[in-house]
Formats: C-alpha cells, structure tokens, sequence
C-alpha cells in the first residue's frame, strides 16, 4: 500500500509539473489522474488498491465511534442509577482472527463494550477470556460486538 500512495503523489506531482501553473488545483486533479492510472495497473501490485484499504479503515473508525459512544452512554446510565444491581461473571470468547494486530485491535474494541474487560488470551490465540459486568447481557452484547468486530478487522488487516 504504501508503494501505491507514493507513486499516486508521484504522479500527482508530474502531472502539477506538466501543467503551465504550478496551483493546487493542477496537484488535485493529477492525484485523481494517478487513481486512475493506479486502478488499471492494481493487477500489477500485490496489495489491494489502497482506497479500498482506506475505506475499511474508515468503515472500522465509524464501528469504534459509534461503539465508544454507545458504551459511554450506557456507562452513564449504570454510574447514574441509584441502585448498582450488577452478577459479575468470566466467559470465554473464541475467535478466528491471527496475528497480534488483529487479536489486540479485536481486545480494544471488545473493551468498548459497556462492562467488559479482556482478562487474558490464550497462547494459541484462538481464545479470549472476558469479565463481564452483568452476565447474561454482557456476554449476549460482546457476542454481537464480536461478530461486527471480526469482520471489520478483516476487511482492514487482509485481502
């Protein structure tokens, strides 16, 4: 990916440099110039073409503010009731994902869920073991978290 953006820039500039001013004007259009030229050359790179690649992580950015939203507002609620009536509980969460990047974004945004904590993972990596807050809800909710979770992260981190 990161070849494909340098040679998109590389190109942008050529373009600016071939054109009679030197504006941004010119940069912006030769950078459009260069997606398209990149996108007729993708079968030639390894990787995916780079704004696909952007556009799943951007896909995995609004999963986390929305998740970091949901989860300080339903923070809020538990802080702000008078009674705390919470049954404390560890389940365990398997996954597919590989590699440390995959299984630590996977454990951050598990986090986010509103009364769990990712307490260990297992040596194979296969397995994570949470604490969940109230049980029956939190396990059901990190449950489905998960699943949103998986499949953004592989969008993100593989072809």
């Amino acid at each position: 990916m990161p070849v494909q953006v340098l040679l998109n820039i590389f190109i942008a500039y050529l373009w600016m440099f071939l054109q009679d001013s030197t504006s941004i004007i010119n940069f912006i259009s030769g950078y459009f110039v260069g997606l398209l030229v990149l996108f007729f050359m993708r079968r030639f790179f390894q990787k995916p073409f780079y704004p696909f690649t952007l556009a799943a992580v951007g896909k995995l950015l609004i999963i986390f503010i929305h998740e970091l939203a949901t989860s300080s507002l339903m923070v809020m609620k538990h802080v702000l009731r008078p009674k705390l009536d919470v049954k404390p509980g560890i389940f365990k969460v398997e996954t597919d994902l590989e590699g440390d990047l995959e299984i630590t974004l996977l454990s951050l945004l598990i986090c986010l869920t509103p009364g769990s904590v990712v307490m260990e993972i297992t040596p194979d990596e296969k397995v994570l073991y949470v604490h969940g807050l109230n049980m029956p809800e939190s396990k059901d909710s990190v449950l489905k978290s998960k699943l949103v979770f998986e499949k953004a992260i592989k969008d993100v981190t593989r072809k």
